[in-house]
Order: structure tokens, then sequence, then C-alpha cells
């Protein structure tokens, strides 16, 4: 028989519960704390004054209430003095931040991504993190980075196993960072950049207090993460989520993974240049040409129209069968997906509407990021932080 846990176990998890609730919250009084995590005053006083003598939050008196009797003393999270990198691998674009306990985004930077094997794209974040970190107060401490990537990463290593749109195979990101500055980072954590994008808007975006979502990200490839039940659905190894490799359209064109009709190959950038006839303009790329199509379909243009009805259409397709298979309250459309879904959302709901069960369609919302294209920064910057809010004395 297991013994129940020891008083030290139980004062850690009290210490992490509380201040991922400051991390998340922001700043919140102690009384506000002893009403939302259930614990006595005395309790919360302890774990505030802990984390406040290691510097991870401060303690202070309110401004004046107005009201009778001594005021609470309000928590704030250490964001100036506490803080991780966060970096965002995407196809066209390399940005880098420096991100505050507390979730505020302190520095920013970014560069056009550089072609070539993952070192390639190493350097310039290195050099970010190098420039950022000379900026800062000396008594403030790194506790580690997080990078996004649009590819298949390995949870247990940040392995980036496959990144068919960045040229890669079977790279070390995340080493090959912690290699070039070892001296700034004393971990760094790698993950998906859709599956990190669905944690930052449940954490502090469109999907908060939403536990059952799927964050559709498109740029030239498509990834989805899924949050079901509070909780990160990544799978066995880590790879979970690969929903624009759903064939959709056995007859389809050839995918770059090796199969036929994927799901990317019907609403990728690609798909949407293609079918608006601008697949070999060179002159704008990215997420530019995706919004000169949707535009020219706004002002009138026939085959811009054509172009965005047929792709969402597709979208809805695929959107209705993982709402079939999920049955989330939220779908978000990220990157490039989410102009599309605005320009073509009769398109998506109609789909949604023919295709998916009644009792899984009619409580789900369709919406767009509340963080933009900030979410991968964030979602990088809470999988850096997740070490130190699960334990924050360890």
């Amino acid at each position: 028989m297991r013994a129940g846990p020891s008083q030290e176990e139980i004062r850690r998890q009290n210490l992490g519960a509380l201040l991922r609730f400051v991390h998340v919250r922001g700043q919140i009084s102690r009384a506000e704390l002893t009403s939302e995590l259930g614990l006595n005053r005395s309790t919360i006083g302890a774990l505030t004054a802990d984390l406040a003598g290691v510097g991870l939050v401060s303690e202070e008196a309110p401004r004046e209430t107005g009201r009778a009797g001594r005021p609470s003393l309000v928590v704030r999270p250490s964001s100036e003095l506490v803080y991780v990198y966060a970096a965002s691998v995407e196809v066209d674009r390399i940005r880098v931040a420096r991100v505050g306990l507390g979730g505020v985004v302190l520095d920013q930077r970014e560069a056009a991504r550089p072609r070539g094997e993952a070192i390639e794209a190493v350097r310039p974040i290195a050099d970010f993190i190098a420039e950022m970190a000379g900026t800062v107060d000396a008594e403030a401490r790194c506790i580690g980075a997080g990078i996004a990537v649009c590819g298949l990463v390995r949870r247990d290593d940040g392995l980036v196993r496959l990144g068919p749109h960045l040229g890669w195979l079977d790279e070390p990101l995340g080493h090959a960072l912690q290699d070039r500055v070892p001296d700034l980072l004393p971990q760094v954590t790698v993950g998906n950049v859709a599956d990190l994008c669905a944690l930052a808007e449940h954490t502090r975006g469109v999907a908060v207090g939403c536990d059952n979502i799927i964050y559709v990200y498109g740029d030239v490839g498509v990834g989805a993460g899924i949050i079901a039940g509070g909780r990160r659905v990544t799978g066995h190894g880590g790879y979970g989520g690969e929903v624009g490799h759903m064939v959709v359209n056995p007859h389809g064109r050839a995918c770059g993974c090796g199969s036929r009709g994927c799901w990317e190959t019907e609403i990728g950038e690609y798909a949407l240049l293609r079918a608006a006839g601008r697949d070999g303009e060179g002159r704008i790329q990215g997420a530019e040409a995706i919004l000169a199509v949707v535009d020219a379909a706004a002002r009138g243009d026939a085959t811009a129209q054509a172009a965005v009805r047929q792709v969402g259409d597709w979208l809805g397709f695929g959107v209705a069968n993982l709402v079939n298979i999920f049955n989330p309250e939220l779908v978000i459309f990220g990157g490039t997906l989410r102009d599309v879904y605005l320009a073509a959302a009769a398109q998506v709901r109609s789909r949604l509407n023919s295709i998916s069960l009644p009792a899984t369609r009619e409580h789900v919302r369709l919406r767009t990021p509340k963080l933009g294209r900030d979410a991968a920064l964030i979602g990088a910057a809470e999988l850096a932080f997740e070490n130190l809010l699960a334990d924050p004395l360890g």
C-alpha cells in the first residue's frame, strides 16, 4: 500500500499551484488566492512568503481601497527578474523574444530565416539571445528557452524528426542552440508550432476557460494543436496533430509526405495560390501572397473569389471530420488559415453543418486567435516555464 504524500510534497504542489495561478492571472490579492485555491489564509501567507523569498513573486500593499480594515497584500509575478527566451522558427521568418514570468513580452527581435540545416537557424537565434542578454539586469535570471518549429518534434529530446517545408530531417535544434550559448540557457525545450499556439490561446487567449479545443495552423503546411480535457494531446512520441496529412481526396495532388490528397494539398498556401492562378508569382510569398488573394476576392476578382470558396470548402470538410473525432468546444484558425477562414466563413460553416454530427457540432464555436502571430512565441515561453511552475523550488 503506497503511503500518502508527505508534508513537503504537499507544500511543493501548493507552491506550484500558487505560482502557476499568479503566472497566468497576473497580480492578485492574497484574499483572492485564498478563495481561488481553497487554502487557508495562513497557508497562502506562508506560500507567498516562500516564493517571494526566492524572487519569483513580490508582495506589496494595494492602493487605497476605501474599505475598512487592513487590506490584503497584492502578489505579483517577478516579470522583470525571472524570464525565458522564446523563439519561433517559421517558413520565412525567425522571431525571438524575452518573456517574463506572467507572460510579459519584454523584448523581441526578428529576421528572415536562413535556408539550410538547423544550425543556420540557430545562429540568428543565438545572436538575438546574446543581444537581449546584454540589456538584462544583473539580478535577473533566465529559466531556459522554448522553441516553436513547423515540423514533427520528438517529445523526449526536442529532435526535429521532419520539417518538410524547412528542409530539415533529424535536426537536434534544441541541443544545437544550447551548445552555442551554454552560459545563457540552462535548458532548451522544443515543440511543434500548432501545439504551442494551442497552448498559448488556451492559457492567455481566446480559449481561456475552454478545455476542449483544436487550433488549426496553416502556412505552406498544415497542423493542429489539440487540447482535450484541459490537456495537450501530443501522442506517444509527440507527433500527434499532423492533421495536414489526413487524406481527404484520395485522387488529389501528390503531397510532400509521399501520400496523395492530403488536407494540406487542398488548404495550404500553395493550394490557394494555385487555385487563384498565382502559384508562379515570385514577387510575394507566404502570408503576403495569401492576403493578396483574399484582398482581390474582397474587391470582386472572380478568380480569387472562386479560389477562396474552393479552399474554404475543403477547410470546412477537414474541420467537420476533426469535430466528429474530438468534439471540441472551440476551433481556432491560425497562421494563414486565419485570413482564409475570415474570407470563407460561410463555406466552412456550411461544410461543417452538412458533414459533422449534430451532437458534435451543436456547441462548437469557430474563432480566430486573440494572440495573433505572437501565439507561437507565447506558447514557446509557456513550454519553457513548465518545469519552474511544476516545482518552483526544484
